[in-house]
């Protein structure tokens, strides 16, 4: 006798919802140019692969990154920034573009000190006038 699927019913953890993804706001991407690293483990936790990739746009919860090489992109990864040194941003994939570009969100929000220092070592353009505040 096959068994049939239960329907859905509705619980408590149904209602739940994560103010990181569905009540906080959006922050605008603004422009920049860094080199970046894609840190993931491969083949459950055996061993940590990593890929360089371009920090193209980035906001305090989110990033825009353009990757060089193509490869599977996990669903979960670590984004280093190694000219700002900053190691081990965790972030989830959200979305992959065509064009060899993807949207990663962070899973904790990136400080002014650590988008100050992300903007002194960026490449672009409208950024050439940010120095390092040496007091924070």
């Amino acid at each position: 006798m096959a068994s049939q699927p239960q329907p859905f019913r509705r619980s408590y953890m149904s209602k739940e919802e994560s103010y990181m993804y569905d009540r906080e706001g959006y922050f605008p991407l603004v422009d920049t140019m860094n080199a970046a690293r894609i840190e993931y483990t491969e083949k459950g936790v055996m061993h940590l692969a990593s890929r360089r990739c371009d920090l193209i746009r980035i906001s305090k919860t989110s990033a825009v990154i353009a990757i060089n090489t193509m490869f599977a992109v996990p669903q979960t990864f670590y984004l280093d920034i190694p000219d700002a040194r900053i190691n081990r941003i965790g972030c989830v994939l959200m979305k992959v573009h065509a064009d060899n570009r993807i949207e990663a969100r962070f899973l904790s929000g990136v400080s002014d000190r650590d988008m100050n220092r992300i903007f002194a070592f960026s490449m672009h353009p409208s950024h050439r006038d940010v120095l390092l505040d040496v007091r924070a």
